[in-house]
């Protein structure tokens, strides 16, 4: 029988340990999301313990409110060079006011959350992976299981939450920024009446053009929690460990959500929902 080459098996090798890393990767990231989920059940629902309200809404101030600014900019920016860019080709046809249309349903339904999403990730994922990978290295986290307090209810659940509810926040934010800079454009670059620009948007906009863009940014939220809190608190390695947590961090979280935006919208696609 031949033998694979050297260089062949090394190749094999190295494809066999990134599906096992990615294999493991996804199956602590279900485990910490089922953790979360029952620490919310046992807190919002049963009742059994106490949510801390207070550390979650100190977790949305710092990833959520800090976010606004940039979150605007960009989102405004992205408005503008839509109408911009895509006023050429439809003037050719006659039909520059259906600038309003492109953008209101591009934003709504897919670059709203997406850019929420990729702002909060290079903004929030990275800093909630450092400062729980620094709590690792400084064996903080030892100290608050030898205090029989549990990581995952005191640090991980605010965590989740908080970038949970502030990328649906965001993602609203973003939209509004899109469709306003982008009125802007049209009305005073590419001279169309603001009464049709805004008629346009209306009419354009559907319920659930709205609703599925709040679920894209809830799950988004969700996943770049998981990730960053994940990767955080498997730090090894001191200092350098902390760095290579946040680089993985925004990495898997940037891929991640847009693997599940691409999910949606075949979901959405094969139901119908356009």
């Amino acid at each position: 029988m031949a033998r694979l080459p050297t260089a062949s098996l090394a190749l094999l090798d190295k494809w066999i340990a990134t599906l096992m890393s990615i294999f493991e990767s996804v199956g602590g990231l279900t485990l910490l999301g089922v953790n979360v989920l029952r620490w919310l059940q046992r807190s919002l629902i049963l009742r059994q313990i106490r949510f801390g309200f207070p550390a979650a809404v100190t977790q949305m101030n710092r990833v959520g409110v800090r976010s606004i600014g940039i979150v605007s900019l960009v989102s405004g920016s992205i408005g503008i060079i839509l109408a911009l860019q895509t006023s050429p080709s439809l003037a050719t046809f006659g039909q520059i006011d259906k600038v309003a249309n492109l953008i209101a349903v591009a934003v709504f339904r897919e670059l709203g959350p997406l850019i929420a999403a990729i702002v909060l990730t290079g903004f929030a994922g990275a800093s909630i992976a450092a400062e729980l990978g620094t709590m690792v290295v400084g064996e903080e986290i030892e100290a608050l299981e030898a205090m029989a307090l549990n990581p995952i209810r005191f640090l991980v659940v605010p965590r989740v939450v908080a970038t949970t509810l502030s990328l649906i926040l965001l993602s609203v934010l973003s939209d509004l920024m899109s469709v306003i800079m982008g009125g802007v454009a049209g009305v005073f670059f590419l001279d169309i009446p603001y009464e049709l620009y805004k008629q346009n948007t209306i009419d354009q906009l559907k319920l659930s053009d709205f609703t599925t863009g709040l679920l894209k940014a809830a799950v988004f939220g969700l996943i770049l929690g998981l990730i960053a809190c994940q990767n955080g608190l498997r730090v090894t390695g001191g200092a350098a460990g902390v760095g290579k947590a946040t680089t993985n961090t925004v990495v898997q979280t940037v891929v991640s959500v847009v693997l599940a935006d691409l999910l949606f919208t075949a979901i959405f696609y094969a139901l119908g929902w356009n």
